[in-house]
């Protein structure tokens, strides 16, 4: 029999992750440029200074609402007609708004970019906010909020928050809103935000594709560049505290057949040199189906589908000050939920002890480093990072050393941060499921008081 000749690969192209260029349009608002060669399809991500924080007192969720509303109409089409324009582009427009902002992503084919890029600025020049469009908008937040409640994940998520975080504090409370608070929102709420808040001079636009035989100036200027405004400093960031006290919120929930859990601090941002590390240690802890959690609750002992940790900044600061979660995550069944937590304390106490080892690093680095190229493949993914780094305050060039820094970091150091970033007493264990079944088993293993609240 003849075999076809086994393939070779190729050489491998270097590739490292693109730098945008900076520029200032005469209205002051920033934009950052990237031209990648046949990325087709275009991504702009707008930065709008108009943190959860700087919302009215009584009206969280009035930055979620303004966000969605910016496809609700302009001073030029009706909502129905802005959405027609926008499916003519071959266009999609999405908002969300969250503790350093609020941003707005546009994808459009380059063909359509001039077009596309108008109706964006007209969105943000001239909102129309009509009132029935608003009261649509909270009705319909108001009916995703029965559904976060019931959402395991969502509950836990939202009982997190309010353990770490001060009652005060905006970090402490739904960050699109509770029931409460967003059926007091009306379009006159919703306008006096967008006046004292969203305005060019406080804006940073980041567009990435392929601008062969696009006068990008000349489309920048006439969409972006004609929205006008007063000039204003950016908001000051609000200091964050938490209380990572070791201790465990039960959350009831009579009957359940699995619990969920979600275990978390805060801890530095990625202007801590030693991001790197904890990224690489944290992969190694519980990034993927080899990580150590994974290995011992899912493979060996079956309590689990999985088991995640992971690090995700919450906010960040001019002077390099800034706050991320730090946080394991997953769902056991309900009578092993004790021995679950009993396994997971084990390996955060075994690695503090003996430490990862130089296998588990490698095989990180080359995991992380190794997927850049297709994970920034699409021009939105690349825009995204740029606002990332934005709304961070961090330098345009931040991914491209991170991945210098991963390869460069050793065992040792990723060893000590994700020790320092999971130490096994300074730890809120959040739980949702039956406490009834689960109480005293969690009580039994020592990891702090255990409160229970109803769901």
């Amino acid at each position: 029999m003849e075999f076809h000749p086994q393939p070779r690969p190729g050489t491998a192209s270097p590739w490292a992750f693109p730098a945008p260029e900076r520029g200032l349009l005469p209205n002051g608002l920033t934009v950052l440029r990237c031209h990648r060669a046949g990325q087709q399809v275009v991504a702009v991500d707008v930065v709008l200074n108009a943190p959860l924080a700087a919302e009215p007192e009584g009206l969280d969720g009035v930055a979620t609402i303004m966000a969605r509303a910016f496809s609700e109409g302009t001073d030029k089409l009706s909502a129905e007609e802005f959405t027609a324009e926008l499916e003519r582009c071959g266009a999609t427009l999405d908002a969300h708004a969250d503790h350093p902002g609020v941003r707005l992503s546009l994808e459009v084919p380059a063909s359509r970019l001039g077009k596309a890029m108008g109706l964006l600025a007209d969105a943000l020049r001239a909102p129309a906010f009509p009132d029935g469009e608003i009261e649509r908008l909270v009705d319909n937040r108001l009916d995703e909020i029965p559904h976060e409640l019931a959402n395991p994940a969502r509950r836990a998520a939202m009982a997190l928050a309010a353990e770490l975080f001060p009652a005060g504090s905006r970090m402490s409370r739904p960050r699109q809103g509770a029931q409460a608070t967003v059926e007091r929102i009306d379009a006159a709420a919703v306008r006096a935000f967008y006046e004292a808040h969203v305005r060019p001079a406080t804006t940073t636009v980041a567009i990435v594709g392929d601008f062969t035989g696009i006068d990008l100036d000349r489309t920048l200027a006439e969409s972006l560049g004609a929205w006008t405004g007063t000039t204003a400093e950016p908001l000051p960031v609000p200091a964050v505290t938490a209380d990572d006290t070791g201790r465990v919120v039960i959350v009831d929930r009579p009957g359940a057949v699995q619990t969920q859990l979600l275990i978390g601090r805060t801890g530095p941002d990625r202007h801590a040199s030693t991001w790197p590390a904890q990224i690489l240690g944290t992969y190694c802890l519980g990034g993927t189906l080899t990580s150590r959690l994974d290995r011992v609750l899912r493979e060996e002992k079956g309590y689990t589908y999985g088991v995640r940790s992971f690090g995700q900044v919450l906010l960040s600061a001019p002077d390099g000050t800034g706050t991320a979660m730090l946080a394991i995550s997953g769902s056991v069944d309900t009578p092993n939920t004790g021995p679950a937590l009993a396994d997971l304390w084990t390996v955060l106490r075994t690695l503090a002890a003996e430490g990862l080892t130089d296998a588990e690093r490698d095989v990180a680095v080359q995991n992380l480093v190794g997927v850049a190229p297709l994970k920034y493949e699409t021009a939105a993914a690349v825009a995204a990072t740029f606002a990332d780094q934005v709304e961070q305050y961090l330098p345009d060039d931040f991914q491209a050393r991170l991945y210098e820094r991963l390869a460069d970091t050793g065992t040792v150091e990723a060893t000590a941060a994700v020790v320092s970033a999971f130490p096994a007493d300074r730890l809120v264990t959040v739980l949702v499921g039956d406490a009834a079944e689960i109480a005293e088993p969690v009580k039994a293993l020592g990891i702090g008081p255990v409160t229970v609240i109803p769901a």
